[in-house]
């Protein structure tokens, strides 16, 4: 099958994306749109990135309202949604050289950012402050594996506070029908990887 493609600029006119401003309950501060990224500068510019598939916009409403009844003045922080495939092949090149290319997709595959389908997020408390998740957004170490949790726990690397925050995390997002990944806490899918390279649009 031949992967359907539009650009940035044409996904305002495509009925299969919601922006994220139509989503009830939630914060946005998506990195790549500012310098508090790994590659230290604004990647989406002039591009409005804050867009997600419709089903991927449907599985976040239904996250927020999972941690609104479970830690109430608990708030969904959109860290990244849609990354558009020209910014995927940017972060790739940052990368060249090293090792630390184990966290992103290989544009020839593509991520599943690009198809509208993946976020990344956090929580903010009730006072609107990230919870403490053991590291920062995209911070490229094992302390931000999930399947090393209970590796780090034990050597005290992460606190059990820290661990806690992240299956709070994990709950509301893997109760709405995401998908997490074994390296990045922050990190989850809408549905099947092969199933969405398969037949949902890439944006360029």
């Amino acid at each position: 099958m031949t992967t359907r493609t539009l650009t940035s600029e044409q996904v305002p006119a495509c009925p299969e994306f919601r922006h994220l401003s139509t989503i009830a309950g939630i914060a946005v501060d998506l990195r790549y749109a500012s310098r508090d990224n790994f590659v230290g500068r604004d990647l989406y510019s002039p591009l409005d990135c804050a867009w997600l598939h419709r089903d991927a916009a449907a599985a976040i409403e239904r996250a927020v309202a999972w941690l609104a009844a479970a830690r109430p003045g608990h708030t969904l922080l959109i860290l990244d949604a849609l990354r558009p495939h020209r910014v995927q092949e940017q972060l790739w090149d940052a990368l060249a050289g090293t090792d630390l290319r184990m966290y992103l997709a290989d544009p020839i595959r593509g991520s599943i950012h690009s198809y509208g389908m993946a976020v990344d997020v956090t929580i903010l408390d009730e006072a609107g402050r990230e919870l403490d998740m053991g590291t920062g957004f995209d911070d490229m170490s094992e302390r931000s594996h999930p399947v090393l949790e209970a590796e780090m726990l034990a050597r005290g690397e992460l606190t059990a506070r820290q661990v806690a925050n992240r299956q709070l995390l994990r709950a509301a997002m893997f109760g709405a029908g995401f998908v997490g990944i074994n390296s990045e806490w922050w990190h989850f899918d809408c549905g099947d990887r092969v199933a969405v390279r398969a037949g949902f649009i890439r944006v360029l």
